[in-house]
């Protein structure tokens, strides 16, 4: 690795008390264009950590959003946190409105606050 390289941040895909990784499993329904388009943004994210827009946004209290438009315009967002010297990609989704929608945010904070317990 080149000295002047930043060190790549780990991305841990965030994994349910069942097992499911269900951002891994969001990605592998997308097409394989839309998934290296998403995965070179995760990417980008992990050797650049902290970066800001227009890659990554905050949205409060810990709580990031990748931000990706794939084929036809379609918004793709991962909703990420820092924690533990690691990234974790909390919950994945299609953006169709301007705004964040409540429950995406609701969901994405009930999974950092996991990850903080652990």
């Amino acid at each position: 690795m080149d000295q002047s390289e930043p060190p790549k941040l780990p991305m841990v895909f965030y994994r349910t008390s069942g097992g499911a990784e269900p951002v891994r499993d969001w990605l592998k329904g997308m097409s394989r264009e839309d998934r290296l388009e998403i995965g070179a943004d995760l990417l980008r994210a992990q050797y650049r950590w902290p970066i800001g827009m227009p890659l990554c946004r905050s949205l409060g209290g810990g709580l990031w959003e990748v931000r990706t438009t794939v084929r036809g315009g379609i918004i793709a967002r991962v909703l990420i946190c820092f924690h533990g010297g690691r990234l974790y990609a909390l919950h994945g989704f299609i953006k169709k409105t301007q705004q964040t929608p409540q429950a995406a945010l609701l969901l994405a904070r009930r999974r950092m606050k996991d990850v903080d317990r652990d």
